[in-house]
């Protein structure tokens, strides 16, 4: 069998084609010509140049003579662009033409990696669960809000007859976070940075556990249906005590009470009017914080077997990794 992998070159889609080699598939992957090839190093795959842009056409054709699809390229780190023109045409425009070139192309398994982002903010005390749809204003989080349209865009397809399964994994941990999106705390734990927490929290899992789910969607996920993809729920606080403690440092000493988080989301705003996006976090990101956006995803290891990783032996990964391959000081 043959799979065809969109953000092979990333976090999820790099894990993902090494758990596909290792299973006896064969793997071509869609790269930019720009993206940068380290989390591919010593996996024997077929790379195609390409994008998620190239149109209808030309994506049919890329993933001809495949048998699965995993559509995981997204743009994630949404702070880091001074407008979201490019995140919604890569999050949207690209799902929707990678969805009909797959169904033009005759796959028999689309699989699409979604986010708990999609699934919006839950009320108070609850957990997301799968039927729950985005409720949030675009512009306070268009990377969910972005992911929410991929998923009606894909559902079309599934309408008109591609046999499409959607993941929605939650904040991911582990090796091979080459863009450095959540492991990048283990940076900052490094320097010592995390000091303080926001006073909320979400549900964090493992990318074994992720590219897991990922296959068990392709093998047995019911076409049209969603599947969390979630470990632990934890408080910011629980999670920079996990990463301070790799380096031999304490839990947070402050979590910010919720009053300071809008003054200092509003600091955060003029400060990026003037140096732009090179700050590593947005108003946006800081008033999310306040949240707990804690998931259950039960329908995920009931019926896909999908495994559980504690969040400790993930975190502990990522850092061997980041280790080993030069992403923390000294």
């Amino acid at each position: 069998m043959r799979a065809f992998v969109t953000g092979g070159t990333g976090f999820v889609g790099s894990n993902l084609v090494a758990a596909l080699l290792d299973r006896g598939m064969q793997v071509r992957v869609l790269r930019r010509s720009t993206s940068p090839m380290a989390a591919l190093e010593g996996l024997d795959c077929e790379a195609r140049v390409g994008d998620v842009l190239d149109g209808v056409d030309a994506l049919a054709e890329a993933m001809a003579d495949c048998d699965w699809v995993f559509h995981t390229a997204a743009i994630s780190d949404y702070w880091r662009y001074r407008t979201q023109t490019r995140l919604y045409r890569t999050n949207v425009d690209g799902t929707r033409d990678m969805a009909a070139a797959a169904r033009r192309a005759g796959v028999k398994r689309f699989v699409y990696t979604s986010s708990l982002a999609a699934l919006g903010v839950p009320a108070r005390g609850q957990l997301l669960v799968e039927t729950d749809e985005f409720n949030i204003r675009p512009r306070k989080f268009p990377y969910g809000h972005s992911k929410h349209l991929a998923e009606a865009e894909l559902r079309k397809e599934v309408a008109a007859g591609l046999p499409a399964v959607i993941v929605n994994p939650s904040v991911v941990i582990g090796p091979r976070d080459v863009n450095r999106i959540a492991s990048a705390m283990l940076v900052e734990a490094q320097r010592g940075r995390l000091w303080f927490a926001a006073p909320g929290g979400t549900n964090f899992v493992s990318v074994d556990d992720v590219v897991a789910g990922h296959i068990a969607a392709a093998e047995r996920g019911r076409v049209g249906e969603r599947y969390i993809l979630g470990g632990e729920n934890l408080s910011f606080r629980a999670v920079f005590t996990a990463a301070n403690e790799l380096f031999g440092r304490g839990a947070p000493s402050v979590v910010l009470p919720r009053w300071v988080i809008p003054v200092a989301a509003a600091g955060v705003s003029t400060a990026r009017t003037v140096v732009g996006p090179r700050l590593p976090i947005d108003a946006r990101q800081m008033r999310l914080s306040l949240a707990e956006i804690y998931a259950d995803p039960g329908k995920s290891h009931n019926e896909l077997g999908v495994p559980f990783t504690p969040f400790r032996t993930a975190l502990r990964s990522g850092y061997e990794w980041y280790r080993d391959n030069g992403y923390l000081d000294g």
